[in-house]
């Protein structure tokens, strides 16, 4: 039975837990308050006015952020505010040993370099363009006032040639970001006009620190074999598929030392396509998104992360497995360079004396696909006469056989005995480990019949 003692008791007693709870929940609405990040207080991640803080010093506030391929934009300090220069210009452009290309990119490389920073700088980004258009930068995925969006038409005039222009403004978020030509896109970005953005933060969490953190941009492009110019029209058939702007065989590796734990920062800046990036050997966790961090109750475990268009996604993951393992896109035709996507499917076809035939008209002619595509890259590694300046099914001479990919494709090398991060060649497998021709004792004792 419940006396009016117990009630009275209960009553103040749940009285107590709510004044408890109320002035935590006070507590906690202060503290959103005066962070200026609640979700109910801002989106867009605090005031526009909030005030700079001291210029993030690499060593001191963060740890630099890896470009395979590429390079970091360099930057100075004037009266307290980081200045960047970028120069919009047309360059010829290596994608793999065998094909260059006359592309549209900044600072002497295609893609742009990265602009790394931190959380709570004052940034001032001056852009010339040397291009023979009108052009634009847009800093995607950044809060920052509307005059400084860089669209072109509707925040700003677009930048004629010769003429520079002035970006400024504080960094009030840190992330995976993006910056891209926003002045007719299909042309500009088709071309090359993209780059990295990576904002660190000013007091990173525990457990964000890692041992070697790598920025990939993904793109796509269209350039037909024998010419020097990616095409803006092309609107599905790509055939040039790259990581900051290199297909394999030109990818650099991603070494990295056994136990260390690892970033990879995803940007996807393709004109029409998702990636689905796939590693080997190991698992990683997503930890961010363009729009930040994902909580770690909120994490999960994947193999292969889906980069959509104009997006971007974070994973880490500890190298634990000594090897060369790939990460690639698992779209199939993404793995491939300048495929003939016109040819007849011939697999299966038996040839006959059919070469012998038509070589009487064309001496150069050889029937391609009928055991497959894997052959086109044996053939050219031999010698195949392919058009000036393509690489058509082009892969590479790997430790065992020919390495049948190109396109978004490259290795991560995790070894136990490295000093340095310079490629350490192929990786030697321990005896023992590698797969190879069964023996015959083998099939009899496990009774397979081959």
């Amino acid at each position: 039975m419940v006396t009016r003692r117990d009630m009275l008791a209960t009553g103040i007693a749940v009285a107590g837990g709510a004044a408890v709870l109320s002035q935590s929940r006070s507590s906690q609405a202060a503290q959103v308050d005066k962070s200026g990040r609640g979700w109910d207080k801002s989106y867009a991640g605090g005031p526009e006015d909030a005030a700079p803080e001291e210029p993030g010093q690499p060593g001191k506030h963060y740890k630099p952020v890896i470009t395979p391929n590429g390079a970091a934009l360099k930057w100075k300090i004037v009266d307290g505010v980081k200045v960047y220069h970028l120069i919009a210009e047309e360059l010829w452009h290596e994608f793999a040993p065998g094909l260059k290309a006359q592309c549209w990119g900044y600072n002497g490389r295609v893609h742009g370099p990265t602009i790394e920073a931190v959380e709570g700088d004052r940034i001032r980004i001056y852009v010339t363009n040397k291009l023979i258009a009108p052009t634009s930068i847009h800093w995607h995925g950044l809060y920052l006032p509307s005059g400084m969006d860089g669209v072109g038409g509707l925040s700003q005039r677009a930048i004629k040639p010769r003429e520079t222009f002035k970006y400024e403004f504080t960094l009030r978020q840190h992330g995976t970001f993006m910056y891209h030509s926003h002045h007719d896109e299909m042309t500009q970005m088709a071309l090359g006009q993209m780059g990295m953005i990576v904002v660190h933060p000013r007091r990173p969490a525990t457990g964000y620190r890692v041992d070697r953190d790598f920025a990939i941009m993904l793109s796509e492009w269209r350039v037909e074999p024998g010419t020097t110019r990616p095409d803006p029209n092309e609107m599905s058939d790509f055939n040039i598929l790259t990581m900051n702007a290199k297909c394999y065989p030109g990818t650099a590796p991603l070494v990295c030392k056994k136990g260390q734990k690892v970033r990879i920062r995803f940007g996807n800046l393709s004109a029409m396509d998702h990636h689905p990036i796939h590693m080997h050997g190991h698992y990683f966790k997503i930890v961010a998104t363009d729009g930040g961090q994902i909580p770690v109750s909120a994490q999960w475990p994947e193999t292969t992360v889906l980069v959509p268009v104009g997006s971007t996604r974070d994973v880490e993951f500890k190298a634990d497995a000594p090897g060369d393992w790939a990460i690639h896109c698992h779209m199939t035709h993404h793995v491939m360079n300048q495929m003939g996507h016109g040819i007849p499917n011939m697999v299966g076809i038996k040839k006959g004396d059919l070469d012998k035939r038509v070589q009487g008209l064309l001496p150069a002619y050889m029937t391609m696909g009928q055991d497959g595509m894997g052959e086109h890259g044996v053939h050219v590694e031999s010698g195949m006469p392919v058009p000036k300046n393509s690489i058509p099914m082009v892969g590479a001479k790997g430790p065992f056989d020919y390495i049948t990919m190109g396109g978004m494709f490259t290795i991560v090398k995790v070894r136990d005995d490295i000093t340095s991060y310079k490629d350490p060649g192929w990786y030697k497998n321990p005896p023992g480990t590698v797969a190879d021709a069964a023996k015959a004792e083998d099939l009899k004792r496990d009774g397979i019949k081959a």
